[in-house]
């Protein structure tokens, strides 16, 4: 029973990151992530499937093995925060979420910038990060 709800839990991280694909502002490599991490302990072979997808396996791959992500995509990731976190404070009918958008936006750009490491800075400091 666990495993089917791993595997449940897998493939609704992949229709959220494929959908992350397309809608800007959601992102995707996060859910690819949780994806291989359920299959994982439910289906080695769509474990494979995720880490094999053309450009989002790399990250996921690297990801495990704690290179982090490169720079180019945190100053993206961050640009994307604040930009769509923006837009919505200023559509926002109520203050109390404006500033609980702002307060999210703040704590996710604090984490993609301060706790994910920078691949870069990884491999330049000749660390094998660590293993899954």
């Amino acid at each position: 029973m666990a495993r089917f709800l791993w595997l449940l839990a897998g493939l609704g991280c992949v229709g959220l990151g494929g959908l992350g694909v397309v809608v800007p502002g959601l992102p995707s490599t996060i859910f690819f992530i949780g994806a291989a991490a359920c299959f994982t302990r439910s289906s080695p072979r769509l474990e494979q499937w995720v880490l094999g997808l053309p450009g989002v396996g790399q990250m996921v791959r690297d990801h495990r093995a704690g290179l982090g992500m490169p720079r180019r995509a945190k100053f993206a990731a961050i640009a994307s925060i604040t930009g769509f976190s923006a837009l919505a404070i200023a559509v926002a009918s109520r203050p109390a979420v404006s500033i609980g958008i702002g307060v999210l936006a703040a704590i996710g750009i604090a984490v993609v910038a301060w706790h994910v490491p920078t691949r870069e800075h990884v491999i330049e400091a000749g660390q094998g990060g660590r293993q899954w």
